[in-house]
């Protein structure tokens, strides 16, 4: 018989060994919001389970089993294969440790695979975020890579976190670059994903002495940084990182492909064009219509993005900023990594 464990019973098993956690919901609804780190095996596609949610309101509870009866015995041997596929302890959930998980669970045993059966479901995983956000705690101090657009910033935080620095890439939890053309060519989270991830990392890392993280704006594409922990970032030490232009440039060009995307680049760069001098924004909007991208970036950057970081950059106190001169990327991972020695000497030393 399957085993029901509570939520802290998973968290502990996430942190001490390997373990899949399984979502047994819809794909949308995967994909809307999960518990970070789980994959996706539906009980239902996203078409059944509108066909049962409908039966269960027209009909009743029992025509609406029947039905979810019918189309998983149709899909039980690839439904089966694919939890043999792993060899890890499992863990199956749904919306509230409910019928699809129950039913997952028991098949799942009845085939001879052990597995767990979260109690409550995304909706218990929900209530802890919000509740250890309310808390409004985030114990160890936090180091932030700032400076202006094209340095690198989120390659240099997953470069010190490959060397086992702590490192929160809000970014990346966001599915947004911070720029107005952050949105092209990733998927952005909504508010309550961003904040299941955010609060995963936060509970990962609360013993740490210090966790890195990049200066951000508090609003990221579609989401917002809690208050709490973004007036810490900002009353934290600024790591501002310069590089050469032609730098950023390749950077940017990098990072964002806009070729990719040509008429995305141009359709965000409108948003923002009657900010930038005249002359100047018709000839960044030349230059991307004719795909020159390497002088669109640089007048954007010289003529948009750079000012507005030096009116932000004042913000900050004196005493918080520690300025970082690099002639590259590894130069400028290097120097991090001296500051970084220097601010938290014994801790660095043990990674």
């Amino acid at each position: 018989m399957f085993h029901d464990i509570t939520l802290e019973d998973l968290l502990k098993k996430q942190h001490n060994e390997k373990h899949t956690i399984i979502d047994v919901r819809s794909p949308k609804e995967y994909h809307e919001t999960t518990i970070p780190g789980s994959i996706n095996i539906p009980v239902f596609t996203d078409d059944e389970r509108a066909e049962v949610g409908t039966l269960y309101k027209q009909v009743g509870k029992e025509a609406a089993k029947e039905r979810g009866l019918e189309i998983m015995s149709a899909k039980l041997p690839e439904f089966i294969a694919k939890f043999q596929e792993i060899d890890t302890p499992k863990t199956v959930f749904c919306w509230r440790g409910g019928m699809r998980s129950k039913t997952a669970a028991t098949v799942v045993d009845l085939m001879g695979i052990d597995v767990n059966r979260l109690q409550g479901g995304v909706r218990a995983y929900r209530q802890w975020v919000v509740s250890e956000l309310e808390k409004a705690e985030f114990p160890p101090d936090i180091v932030v890579l700032n400076g202006n657009t094209g340095t690198g910033k989120t390659k240099l935080l997953h470069q010190l976190a490959e060397k086992g620095y702590p490192m929160i890439d809000l970014e990346g939890m966001a599915g947004h670059r911070g720029s107005i053309f952050g949105h092209i060519g990733v998927e952005p989270n909504i508010q309550k994903e961003f904040e299941s991830q955010l609060v995963q990392a936060m509970h990962k890392f609360r013993d740490a002495p210090f966790v890195l993280m990049e200066g951000e704006s508090k609003r990221i594409g579609k989401v917002t940084i809690p208050e709490f922990l973004y007036d810490k970032k900002e009353q934290s030490t600024q790591l501002f990182i310069g590089l050469p232009m032609e730098q950023r440039v390749r950077n940017i060009l990098d990072d964002y492909q806009p070729w990719n995307n040509p008429d995305k680049f141009i359709e965000a760069y409108g948003r923002i064009q009657k900010r930038i001098h005249t002359p100047i924004a018709k000839q960044i909007d030349s230059d991307l219509k004719k795909e020159n991208y390497q002088q669109a970036i640089e007048l954007l950057l010289t003529y948009y993005y750079d000012p507005r970081y030096e009116h932000m950059a004042a913000k900050y106190a004196e005493e918080k900023i520690k300025t970082i001169k690099a002639g590259d990327m590894e130069d400028a991972l290097m120097q991090i990594e001296h500051e970084l020695a220097e601010l938290y000497p014994q801790s660095v030393k043990s990674l």
